[in-house]
């Protein structure tokens, strides 16, 4: 059987994570390497100023002190002799469309899954109920994982409507949308009366085409957009580069 690390950023005992876990079992050996807490938009963030702590937990899973690149690092590397052959985060608690993925830590464990060699999918449920939806369509991914051939670098990124599974329409491969500018900070006073600041909610979406997550959820589809951790803005190499040239 193959071997999958499963990890996620909602934590190491979160229902999504245990779901996805019991819909795989039958599948893979499954090794689960997750965050001890919450750990939402940590992003791609890794531990560099102190060591980290892998705990083992009475249900087989491990925990980590840190955040889920760290998990996924320790799962691949250095931990256990043999290597996975996929790495599956989530499922995660809410969607992670468009904008979302440059925060996500749920993203980011599948991208560095992907960075140190293996296959990567993402994998987040559009809402909190229906977690054994998503984890059948995670189940039907996992079971054809060994036909997907994928460009170097390149991860998945699936997210799943949150309705039971017999009213999921199908499946649409996309590209991400994104939304407008966010909002102001939320101000608000602590007990002592200093000023603190929440992180508003997401802005409204600037960009909801037809070929996009945000339109194929909204239509009650499994989205799956292929994404790659090459940030270059190829095309725009030449117009900098005329730019510089400009005043050289």
């Amino acid at each position: 059987m193959r071997r999958l690390l499963l990890s996620n950023d909602d934590g190491v005992h979160a229902p999504g994570l245990r779901a996805l876990h019991d819909a795989l079992a039958a599948h893979a050996n499954l090794r689960v390497v997750a965050p001890d807490r919450d750990r939402s938009g940590a992003s791609n963030s890794l531990t560099l100023a102190r060591p980290l702590a892998l705990t083992a937990l009475d249900n087989g899973f491990y925990s980590v002190d840190g955040t889920p690149a760290d998990c996924v690092y320790l799962g691949v590397n250095g931990v256990w002799n043999e290597r996975p052959d996929l790495v599956i985060s989530g499922i995660n608690h809410g969607s992670n469309l468009g904008d979302d993925v440059l925060y996500s830590g749920t993203v980011a464990a599948a991208m560095e899954g992907r960075n140190l060699g293996m296959t990567a999918i993402a994998m987040s449920l559009c809402g909190e109920r229906h977690f054994g939806t998503a984890a059948k369509v995670a189940a039907s991914l996992i079971g054809a994982a060994d036909q997907l051939s994928l460009p170097p670098r390149t991860l998945l990124n699936v997210n799943v409507p949150d309705v039971p599974w017999e009213e999921i329409k199908g499946v649409k491969v996309t590209r991400l949308g994104y939304r407008g500018p966010a909002e102001k900070p939320l101000a608000v006073q602590d007990p002592r009366g200093r000023t603190r600041y929440w992180i508003a909610p997401v802005a409204d979406n600037a960009d909801d085409g037809e070929d996009t997550d945000f339109a194929a959820i909204d239509a009650g589809y499994v989205s799956i957009t292929p994404l790659q951790t090459d940030l270059t803005r190829h095309p725009a190499r030449s117009d900098v580069q005329d730019w510089l040239d400009a005043f050289a």
